[in-house]
């Protein structure tokens, strides 16, 4: 059986289901992969290169005195 005879058989036994638990267990499950293969999708990890690029730029920053704070980090968040 392909994977849209599969889907299409998955959406009528959806349809024809009475029990509230079973259907709450299948739609956890879908959403829980769901939100692990978004969180995937988003998690790219630096190359070493990224990082030594950004600890670069970082102390340059703090060099030329671009800091800030905790006090007027957490003054700027009461803003968000």
């Amino acid at each position: 059986m392909d994977l849209q005879s599969r889907k299409l058989n998955m959406i009528e036994y959806l349809i024809s289901l009475k029990d509230e638990h079973l259907f709450k267990k299948i739609e956890s499950l879908i959403f829980e992969n769901q939100s692990t293969e978004d969180s995937k999708k988003e998690f790219m990890p630096f190359t070493q290169d990224q990082l030594i690029d950004r600890a670069n730029k970082s102390n340059q920053d703090y060099n030329n005195g671009k800091i800030k704070t905790q006090e007027q980090l957490e003054k700027e968040s009461e803003t968000w």
